[in-house]
């Protein structure tokens, strides 16, 4: 899956981009018609811990699902949002068979 990720304000490690390019390649595993996605890496200027966002547009024939989380690092908010694109896709996939 092409993956096109984006840090704002900051630049981003290879181990970081490695990593969220291994978690995505993942969710073709649930739904296997995945076009593209797109993700934005963003540190919020704040003084909580919770400052590191993660927002992913995941674009699928005829759909796009976007999920944003806010955790501690990114490694933690890539995989919370992957968690939750899973079970999105899984859904679709369900609605498809069920339409079929």
């Amino acid at each position: 899956m092409k993956v096109n990720a984006q840090s704002v304000n900051f630049n981003a490690d290879v181990k970081l981009i490695s990593f969220l390019q291994n978690r995505m390649d993942k969710l073709e595993t649930f739904y296997d018609k995945v076009i593209s996605s797109d993700v934005y890496l963003k540190v919020e200027n704040t003084s909580a811990k919770e400052n590191k966002i993660v927002e992913i547009k995941l674009n699928v024939p005829k759909d796009k699902f976007i999920v944003k989380k806010q955790c501690k690092s990114f490694e933690e908010a890539v995989d919370s949002a992957c968690n939750s694109l899973e079970r999105k896709l899984i859904k679709r996939k369900q609605k498809l068979r069920l339409y079929a």
